[in-house]
């Protein structure tokens, strides 16, 4: 089945006593046994749970994996998942990603005696140069985020498994609807269920999904022994916004290359990053391995004295964290999402002072063009005035 039935699908028919259209929501921690020696193959919530086995059998699915794993946050989902790694092992990591993943890299694993290599993962040869004997992954984003970098899955995939490593990617702003990187060689993917496939901006979830069995088994026993699993509530949300992510992608792109287009117009904007325009340096490579290009964007604005007006002017779209809800969303990457990183490390590669990111909703688009319209004229005239 084509991937919008099997969204709408979710959690149909898991209930074969009543037949639940909606899959139940199963709060018991604990479940007894037939008897001794027996199981019911649920024993403890930890463990594993009803309600979300239904959200990682899905995911899985989604993502044309063998398994899949659901956690507390994203945050949580990439804490198990370095737990593969031991001391003296090497990463080679985007060098535009997260902040929250640089953090976790940086200051927890690196002093684990883990340590990582940045790199412009779009540049196969230098993702080649990076990699040394002691490599056990490469960490991919793409779209980086922010500055909407794209690195090509397949290319990476084959320089890791020629070196035995693991190829990871974080799919949170394509979702399975518009990217699946186990198709293209990739090992594991890696999403902010908070994002896109949640919907709604109100529950916090990670997701995992591997294409091997070896694999799944080491991640499950990982995931059961650490224990930062979803609760049976925000499984049954997730579960429902799965339900309608095919019409909100769709809905999040096309308004997204119409502001994306409206903003690589406007005079006090002096650069705009998004895959979808003609001039975006990896758009023949997205394309390439993409069915779309997403709902978020960012925008550099033509002074830095700009930024703090724009923020406090704009009234649809919310200034806040986080990406992917129905509502629009914009962030300042320098000052939230990546103020763990130095300076001159994300200055570097494009996050500077100047840059805004936008997390482009469901709205009509021309409410959206228009509220980012009166908060560019007022900063303007504010900055002017200076």
């Amino acid at each position: 089945m084509r991937i919008e039935t099997r969204l709408a699908q979710a959690g149909n028919r898991k209930d074969p006593v009543t037949g639940a259209v909606s899959v139940p929501i199963h709060h018991s921690t604990t479940f007894a046994h037939p008897a001794l020696g027996q199981s019911t193959g649920f024993d403890y919530t930890r463990t594993l749970n009803p309600t979300r086995k239904v959200l990682e059998d899905t995911i899985a699915d989604l993502e044309n994996g063998v398994r899949g794993f659901a956690f507390a946050s994203g945050m949580a989902a990439i804490a198990c998942l370095v737990e593969l790694f031991e001391p003296g092992d090497h990463l080679v990591a985007s060098n535009d990603l997260y902040g929250g993943t640089y953090r976790l890299l940086e200051q927890i694993l690196r002093r684990k005696g883990i340590e990582t290599t940045y790199v412009d993962t779009g540049d196969l040869a230098a993702v080649e140069a990076a990699v040394q004997p002691n490599t056990k992954a490469l960490f991919v984003e793409t779209p980086t985020n922010p500055t909407m970098k794209i690195t090509d899955i397949a290319g990476c995939a084959a320089i890791a498994k020629r070196r035995g490593a693991l190829t990871i990617v974080d799919n949170t702003f394509m979702s399975p609807y518009f990217q699946r990187p186990l198709d293209l060689g990739a090992d594991v993917v890696l999403h902010s269920g908070t994002k896109y496939l949640g919907g709604h901006n109100d529950v916090l979830c990670g997701l995992l999904a591997v294409k091997d069995e070896q694999l799944g088994e080491k991640l499950f026993f990982l995931q059961n022994s650490i224990g930062a699993v979803l609760g049976p509530q925000d499984c049954w949300l997730m579960i429902r916004g799965l339900k309608t992510l095919a019409l909100r992608m769709e809905k999040h792109q096309e308004n997204a290359l119409l502001v994306a287009e409206w903003l690589s117009r406007h005079p006090q904007v002096t650069k705009v990053y998004y895959p979808g325009l003609p001039h975006h340096p990896g758009k023949h490579m997205h394309e390439k391995q993409s069915s779309g290009y997403g709902g978020m964007l960012s925008f550099e604005v033509a002074d830095e004295s700009m930024v703090e007006p724009i923020l406090g002017s704009v009234k649809l779209i919310s200034f806040a964290e986080s990406l992917g809800g129905v509502e629009s969303l914009i962030t300042y990457p320098a000052r939230q999402t990546h103020f763990d990183i130095p300076k001159e490390v994300r200055e570097a590669y494009g996050v500077t002072d100047r840059l805004l990111r936008l997390s482009v909703g469901i709205e009509h688009y021309q409410d959206i063009i228009a509220d980012l319209e009166q908060a560019l004229e007022a900063a303007r005239s504010e900055v002017s005035v200076r």
